[in-house]
């Protein structure tokens, strides 16, 4: 099997590329990332997602982005809720990390110049996040361009390639492709603002997004909410 580096935060679009990247015959190294993110809950999604699919190598890598702070997920800024899907689509919302995805995917980048491969998995989607602008086809051809001019292996000649498989999908349809190709969203988190219990807040942008998605596809989301 070919390797690939496989960005995993235990959201379900990552556990539904990780799946993705499977079915394509790839072999995976998974690269999670514990930044100093409000919702740290995620990495432990992370490796029961991890595990359920039996990947083998599953690196975390450790960064405080809260020195930067300029987000609701790494300063102290309120998490916004109950938003309307015309406010999440107005601008740049507060929970944009500056630079995390070319963050994420410059240690993405130097994990597989390591274990020479040049397949890189994502699961950004440009539809359900249009305001982040690193969620953006331009922003992933940049990104493969600057591979391929700032690396050893770039120069010498491997043309690393950024999958962004979820990148034009709905929620809806992320969902039902997850489903298709046995994914247990069980295992799964996507809360920015968790509760000290650790259930969803069912309010914020990725809660509602997330519950809007399974309603769509006519399934019930099976993790646990605030709400409920």
């Amino acid at each position: 099997m070919t390797p690939a580096v496989v960005l995993l935060s235990g959201g379900l679009d990552s556990a539904v590329t990780l799946a993705l990247a499977l079915t394509e015959g790839f072999e995976p190294v998974a690269l999670s990332f514990d930044y100093g993110q409000r919702h740290r809950v995620e990495l432990a999604a992370a490796r029961r997602v991890a595990e359920a699919f039996q990947v083998r190598d599953h690196r975390v890598a450790q960064f405080d982005l809260r020195v930067f702070g300029g987000s609701a997920l790494t300063g102290d800024i309120t998490v916004p809720k109950a938003y309307s899907p015309r406010e999440m689509a107005n601008g740049i919302p507060v929970t944009y990390v500056p630079a995390r995805n070319t963050i994420f995917l410059s240690y993405a980048l130097a994990l597989a110049e390591v274990i020479g491969c040049a397949d890189i998995f994502l699961g950004i989607n440009a539809l359900d996040y249009s305001g982040y602008p690193d969620c953006r086809p331009e922003f992933l051809l940049a990104f493969e361009h600057l591979a391929s001019v700032a690396t050893k292996a770039g120069v010498e000649g491997t043309r690393f390639k950024v999958h962004a498989p979820l990148l034009t999908l709905s929620k809806a349809d992320i969902i039902r492709k997850g489903t298709a190709i046995g994914v247990n969203f069980l295992l799964t988190y996507s809360c920015y603002d968790p509760r000290a219990d650790g259930a969803a807040c069912g309010g914020c942008d990725s809660c509602q997004l997330r519950l809007a998605g399974f309603r769509e596809a006519g399934l019930v989301d099976p993790i646990r909410y605030a709400l409920e």
